[in-house]
């Protein structure tokens, strides 16, 4: 038994049953509070600092509160408006777990003596013996299952990390037991944006930057003007509604023309590929460890595909898939699982 946690505690449900069920295990428990003050002022944030002192105090532990807005500056928030400002769609989800949650705050866990990190993940960390090292499971909540967020984090990471609430069945078992534990936030609501942007991506995205993105032109594949779009930003490959075009049949995103500031539309079934290219590698399993069929998720909300890979270098991979996949997105993750274990993940560069 480690001698001391650290509980990271958003406010939210999730992350207090998680500090609820360590600190009824008997550890020696710390809470901490990130907060992002920079880009959220508003009194929602003040309350989720004040949700997460009233568990603490509920739980009897001390309670720290970070404020990391400059390493989420440069981190997260800069890297999302750069990826959309270069045709691609990024997942800052991805980017805050690997750099604050689980980069800037197991700092934090060092400082305060503690030997391993909590979180309310819906995740699982095991040490597998057939692999000899910590890998990442899907939670047995698999319509919850997060681990296409946490795909970056590395096995030094993961044998610092416990994910109590991987193999608690569903959410109505959580809100019992924050109800067990009298937390006041036993039925609060789940958070479904991202968490640093109220309102629309966009609007933030010209407000943090000053500036406006220019309208162009819709065309098709031919190069057939079709109508005029409000800002390259505001599309992604696949999209269909939202476009504001009346077209005598269904036509969707193919391509984002930077250069010449078009969005390239086609029929759906131009928007299959094959395969990927993607970039930014980390496997936590060595491929060649895995003896079972390599799966692939190229987006959180979308199925997997069987898959073959092939490492072109240290960090670059080629993914080929059994079947084509709609709508292949480069700065969106593409994430390979054997089973339950999570192989490892990349960004996606290019749709084959």
């Amino acid at each position: 038994m480690a001698d001391k946690l650290l509980l990271a505690l958003s406010g939210g449900v999730d992350s207090a049953v998680a500090a609820g069920l360590m600190v009824n295990a008997g550890f020696d428990c710390v809470g901490a509070t990130i907060l992002n003050t920079e880009f959220d002022t508003s009194d929602s944030c003040k309350a989720e600092a004040d949700t997460a002192k009233c568990i603490a105090n509920k739980l009897g532990i001390p309670h720290y509160v970070f404020n990391f807005s400059g390493s989420f500056r440069e981190k997260v928030i800069e890297k999302f408006i750069s990826e959309y400002e270069h045709g691609r769609t990024p997942n800052p989800c991805i980017e805050c777990n690997y750099y604050m949650k689980f980069g800037t705050l197991l700092e934090k866990m060092t400082e305060l003596s503690c030997d391993k990190i909590v979180t309310g993940h819906y995740a699982k960390v095991e040490y597998n013996e057939k692999y000899d090292r910590y890998v990442l499971k899907r939670a047995r909540n698999t319509a919850k299952d997060q681990t296409y967020f946490l795909y970056r984090l590395n096995e030094e990471q993961l044998s610092k990390i416990i994910f109590p609430l991987g193999n608690i069945e569903s959410k109505d078992e959580i809100r019992a037991l924050a109800k067990g534990f009298g937390f006041e936030n036993s039925q609060k609501k789940e958070s479904q944006d991202i968490c640093f942007i109220k309102g629309d991506y966009f609007d933030f995205i010209e407000k943090y930057g000053n500036k406006k993105y220019p309208y162009g032109n819709f065309v098709d594949t031919d190069g057939n003007i079709l109508g005029k779009h409000k800002g390259i930003i505001r599309y992604t490959i696949g999209q269909r509604k939202g476009l504001g075009l009346a077209l005598p049949e269904p036509l969707y995103v193919k391509e984002l023309d930077m250069k010449n500031n078009n969005v390239i539309l086609s029929r759906e079934t131009a928007i299959f590929s094959k395969g990927l290219i993607a970039t930014d590698f980390n496997f936590i399993v060595p491929p060649e460890n895995i003896d079972g069929e390599i799966t692939a998720k190229t987006r959180y909300t979308r199925n997997e595909t069987p898959c073959k890979i092939e490492s072109i270098n240290n960090n670059t991979v080629k993914i080929e898939f059994e079947k084509p996949v709609r709508a292949i997105t480069p700065g969106q993750s593409v994430v390979l699982y054997c089973e339950d274990v999570v192989v490892g993940g990349g960004i996606i560069e290019t749709a084959l």
